[in-house]
């Protein structure tokens, strides 16, 4: 499982693309996915941390905290922009921050309140995607919009991965049965078209 920083060292523009969404409005912001008891989604809003050490959420006490503590699954999906309809989505597991020291510095940088009783998650990345599509503003009602640019990458580390590395494709390749808008499947990538190992 990679860590964002590992993400981010083997695709620093698909990076900065996917943290520019998840802090467009200052602090992060996206709605976070997690696996409930019975194996439905839960679906919330929350401010996730991104620094040079990694992805985080602090997350309160609450159903989405039991689910990760439980199953770790997660997915990250970043809030609409006002100017346009580009998304960003990362998935991956979820595992405890134990350090002590850690916690205290990314509770600083978050600004996270010391008397809420809240615990700090670390998100790995399984698979992480930027989807652009312009500027919403320039298409009239009723008119067909661009087929978006849609970027993907899979982490070599990820179990059950036949293949690593970024593909970018298009609408056509993101329709149904392609798995790429929404929630990403590997498939989308397993064709090889630039993709290229990550770093060890």
């Amino acid at each position: 499982m990679a860590s964002w920083s590992e993400f981010a060292a083997d695709e620093p523009r698909l990076a900065d693309g996917i943290r520019h969404l998840m802090q467009q409005y200052g602090p992060g912001f996206g709605y976070l996915a997690t696996v409930r008891a019975d194996g439905g989604p839960r679906v919330h809003p929350v401010s996730p941390v991104i620094t040079d050490e990694g992805l985080f959420c602090f997350v309160v006490d609450s159903p989405k905290r039991r689910d990760l503590e439980r199953d770790g699954r997660y997915a990250l999906h970043s809030f609409p922009p006002e100017d346009s309809d580009d998304e960003a989505y990362v998935a991956g597991h979820a595992r405890p921050v134990t350090d002590q020291s850690r916690v205290a510095r990314l509770a600083e940088i978050g600004r996270a309140a010391p008397q809420v009783d809240w615990r700090l998650f670390e998100f790995t990345v399984d698979v992480a995607m930027l989807a652009r599509r312009g500027d919403v503003g320039a298409v009239r009602p009723g008119e067909a919009t661009d087929r978006p640019a849609v970027q993907v990458w899979l982490d070599p580390g990820a179990a059950g991965a036949a293949s690593a590395g970024t593909t970018t494709t298009d609408a056509a390749s993101a329709a149904p049965g392609g798995g790429v808008v929404g929630v990403p499947d590997r498939r989308s990538a397993l064709d090889g078209r630039g993709a290229h190992r990550a770093a060890a």
